[in-house]
């Protein structure tokens, strides 16, 4: 007599399970060589009459960046773009693109004066100096 074999295309939970998270805790994501982070690291310190903010855009040109100032929201923005190709002789072995934007948007206590407002990229970091508008300061309410 033959022996019947039942057979099933979908295995059995234990082995796709163990496939899927194969690795999955040893190797941690990475970045395309040159490419942004997820998002823009940013330090803000205040005085009496400014903000500064410092912001890292690496790997984003001077043209590429946007800053805009609406009362005392503050939005940074980029656009990385970098292309690579490597030719040995007149044939190509390898070609990389990538292109990215970050944004980043902050709200800051006291409105900006944005005729003052300046802005300096060094080195792949953004310098923003953020004058306070004047009468913007807070007034503490005396309750009747």
């Amino acid at each position: 007599m033959a022996n019947i074999t039942r057979y099933s295309s979908i295995p059995p939970v234990e082995d796709w399970m163990e496939d899927m998270f194969k690795g999955f805790l040893m190797r941690p994501p990475r970045l395309f060589e040159g490419e942004l982070g997820m998002s823009i690291k940013a330090d803000v310190s205040e005085n009496d009459k400014d903000y500064t903010v410092k912001a890292e855009l690496p790997g984003v040109k001077k043209e590429d960046i946007k800053v805009t100032i609406d009362g005392n929201q503050v939005t940074i923005s980029g656009e990385a773009k970098k292309e690579h190709e490597e030719k040995k002789g007149e044939k190509v072995i390898r070609s990389e693109r990538y292109y990215g934007q970050v944004y980043r948007s902050m709200s800051l206590e006291n409105d900006v004066d944005p005729d003052k407002a300046e802005a300096k990229y060094d080195n792949g970091v953004l310098t923003l100096t953020l004058p306070k508008k004047a009468g913007t300061a807070g007034k503490q309410l005396t309750i009747s």
